[in-house]
């Protein structure tokens, strides 16, 4: 477990860790952690981003078409809502980012939902596995620094 690799990075080649200075270990442990760090800030914004596709679906199951001239609280921003009344229970506008909106029936809005779910929790999976394999490396690298640490001291104790 002295040499690291990246299996999904082909232009990246192998490196023994053995043969690397205290600093350069340090340093290296320090570049895999910021990596875990942003890994762990982006599966958090991505778990946040499938919660609100998965409340959005299931709002969606609960509208009904005997629910036409319903009031409701219509939400303008996140802290602000102005109540109205649903006027179309068969057509949704839904929010497709970066201030775009669409119109779409029932069954498609679910459906957009859907995908999107399945594409978060698709990427989310993705950087769970860049994420483990980060700390594999980084758990190597400290071996290998205690290693070193060892070595130097019974260097040390011997002279």
């Amino acid at each position: 477990m002295s040499q690291i690799s990246a299996t999904e990075a082909p232009h990246l080649h192998q490196i023994d860790l053995t043969k690397l200075s205290l600093p350069q270990l340090t340093k290296l442990k320090q570049q895999l952690e910021q990596e875990l760090t942003v890994f762990q800030d982006s599966l958090q914004t991505l778990k946040i981003a499938q919660t609100k596709f998965q409340e959005s679906g299931s709002c969606l199951d609960r509208l009904s078409s005997t629910a036409k001239g319903r009031e409701i609280l219509v939400p303008l921003t996140n802290s602000i809502y102005v109540s109205g009344r649903l006027a179309n229970t068969e057509k949704v506008i839904i929010d497709i980012g970066t201030g775009y909106f669409v119109e779409k029936d029932i069954e498609s809005a679910k459906d957009y939902f859907k995908r999107r779910v399945t594409y978060v929790t698709e990427q989310m999976e993705k950087i769970q596995q860049l994420g483990l394999e980060k700390s594999k490396i980084r758990e190597a690298t400290m071996d290998v620094m205690k290693m070193q640490g060892q070595m130097a001291a019974q260097k040390q104790a011997a002279e």
